[in-house]
């Protein structure tokens, strides 16, 4: 994932997803969201916005999250438990 604005990383898809997009409000450190109808985010900085995104999921514990994403790109697996 590439880094964006210091407070995010996103990946876009090559193909599109289903989207049920709302204003962002309060971006939370550790919101999983998807801007537009192919790109994923997820921020490690909370801030207030007014951009759209369709809310995904949330990391519960963030603690170290902004430590293990630094800055620059990333590589990050999604796993259920």
């Amino acid at each position: 994932m590439e880094d964006l604005n210091a407070n995010e990383k996103f990946y876009n898809f090559t193909s599109t997803l289903p989207t049920n997009a709302s204003v962002g409000g309060n971006i939370q450190v550790g919101d999983l969201m998807l801007y537009g109808n192919n790109c994923l985010v997820l921020f490690y900085k909370g801030f207030n916005t007014s951009y759209s995104y369709t809310r995904l999921g949330k990391i519960d514990n963030v603690s170290g999250l902004f430590a293990a994403l630094g800055s620059g790109d990333v590589n990050i697996r999604f796993e259920s438990q």
